[in-house]
C-alpha cells in the first residue's frame, strides 16, 4: 500500500482541442494519482514543436520528482530530457496523438523534416511509445525508416525495431455518456448526413463537394449538417458546399454547446469522413457510439473500426472517382441498412485499466 499517491507530469507543448480532451479525460479517468499539467498554447507551430523545451527551460516543476512523465507528441522528450537530468532519470511516455510523417503536404506547408526529426528523436528517447490508433503506429514506423534510409552516413541499425517493440496503441477515449444501447432505424427515405470536422485541407472538404454533386445528381433526397472547429482561413470549398446547397443544410458551422452536438449527434442518420488524414478520428468514433451509421473511406484508422460496409472505396488521387464509391455506397446502406455497431472497444470504461497499467507498469519500474 502506498503512503502517498505517485507524483506524474503532464506535458502538451501543443494543447489543441483533441489534446487537451485527452489530457483532462486521462487525470479524470485515473484520479488514485497527483496529476500536474504543462502546457502551451496551440499556436506557432514551427516555433511549439521545436521550441517546446526551450519555453520550459525554467519551469520550477522541471526539477521537482515525480514518478512518472506523459508527454504528447508535440513534446521535445529528447531535449527535455537532456536539459533537464531529473527528468533523464524518471520514467517517461509518449503519447502519439498524431505524427509528422504522414500529414499530407499542403502547399503553403515548408519542408517537414525538422518536425519528422523531432518525432523521431522523441520516440528514441521515451520509455513508452503509445498510439491513438494502429495507422498512426504502422505509419510513423513506416516514415522514420523512409527518412532514416535517406541519411546519407552513420545511421545505426536498429532504430525503428527499437522502437517499435516498446510501442502499444491505447485509443483516445470517447465518454461512456455518448453510447446509445440500442440502435435506431434510420431515415431511409430522406437520411440526415452528419459531416463534423476541422475545417481544414486535410479533412477534405473538396471531397466533401464532390460527394454531395453526385448525390444531388442522383436525386436522393437528403439534409445535411457541416459542425466542426473553424478557422480565419478555411479552404473555398466550405463557402460553395453552404451556398450550393444551403436548401438542404440543417446545422451550419460550430456548435459552441456540447450538449446541441450531442443531440445532433443522436438525430443524425449517417456520418460521413471525406478525409485524407485522420490519426484516430473522434468525430466519427462519437456519432458512432451516438448510433450513426458510418461512411468513410477505406484508408487511415477507419478500417480499425469502421466495418466493411461502411467503407467506400479510397482514390486518393482522384475525387471524383471516390464520391461515386462514396455514392454507391451510401446507396447500399439506404437499401439495406447494416447491423449497427457501437465502437465499444474505444469506450472510456473500457480503456481506463489500459491506462492504469500502463502507468502502474512503469511507475514501478522506475522505483526498482
Amino acid at each position: 500500500m502506498r503512503d502517498s499517491k505517485p507524483r506524474i507530469l503532464l506535458l502538451s507543448a501543443y494543447d489543441a482541442a483533441s489534446h487537451k480532451r485527452w489530457r483532462e479525460q486521462l487525470i479524470e479517468l485515473l484520479p488514485d494519482y497527483h496529476w500536474q499539467s504543462l502546457t502551451l498554447p496551440p499556436r506557432f507551430f514551427q516555433w511549439r514543436i521545436r521550441g517546446n523545451a526551450l519555453s520550459w527551460f525554467d519551469e520550477p516543476c522541471l526539477q521537482e520528482p515525480w514518478d512518472l512523465v506523459i508527454a504528447t507528441s508535440m513534446v521535445d522528450l529528447a531535449t527535455l530530457r537532456g536539459l533537464n537530468p531529473q527528468l533523464a532519470r524518471t520514467p517517461c511516455v509518449l503519447y502519439m496523438h498524431e505524427n509528422q510523417f504522414a500529414f499530407p503536404i499542403s502547399q503553403q506547408q515548408q519542408d517537414r523534416v525538422e518536425p519528422q526529426m523531432v518525432n523521431l528523436y522523441s520516440a528514441m528517447a521515451a520509455d513508452r511509445v503509445v498510439f491513438n490508433s494502429a495507422w498512426n503506429r504502422d505509419s510513423f514506423l513506416a516514415g522514420a525508416q523512409a527518412l532514416l534510409n535517406k541519411l546519407p552516413d552513420a545511421v545505426p541499425d536498429g532504430i525503428i525495431e527499437r522502437i517499435q517493440q516498446k510501442s502499444d496503441v491505447i485509443p483516445v477515449p470517447i465518454e461512456d455518456r455518448l453510447f446509445t444501447n440500442e440502435p435506431r432505424a434510420i431515415n431511409r427515405a430522406c437520411p440526415h448526413m452528419l459531416w463534423n470536422h476541422r475545417w481544414e485541407y486535410d479533412k477534405g472538404p473538396d471531397r466533401l463537394l464532390h460527394f454531395l454533386e453526385r448525390l444531388e445528381q442522383s436525386r436522393q433526397p437528403y439534409n445535411l449538417s457541416v459542425v466542426g472547429e473553424g478557422f480565419r482561413n478555411h479552404p473555398k470549398a466550405f463557402g460553395e458546399v453552404q451556398t450550393r446547397f444551403a436548401h438542404r443544410l440543417e446545422h451550419w458551422g460550430f456548435l459552441a454547446s456540447r450538449s446541441e452536438y450531442d443531440d445532433l449527434l443522436r438525430k443524425a442518420d449517417v456520418v460521413l469522413s471525406t478525409a485524407l488524414h485522420d490519426f484516430q478520428g473522434l468525430s466519427m468514433l462519437e456519432a458512432m457510439a451516438s448510433g450513426c451509421i458510418p461512411l468513410a473511406p477505406d484508408r487511415l484508422a477507419y478500417r480499425e473500426y469502421v466495418p466493411a460496409s461502411g467503407r467506400y472505396e479510397s482514390h486518393e488521387q482522384d475525387a471524383e472517382a471516390e464520391a461515386d464509391s462514396a455514392l454507391h455506397r451510401l446507396q447500399s446502406i439506404l437499401d439495406t441498412p447494416p447491423v449497427w455497431r457501437s465502437p465499444e472497444a474505444w469506450k472510456a470504461s473500457v480503456l481506463a485499466q489500459r491506462y492504469r497499467t500502463l502507468v502502474d507498469e512503469l511507475i514501478e519500474a522506475g522505483r526498482c
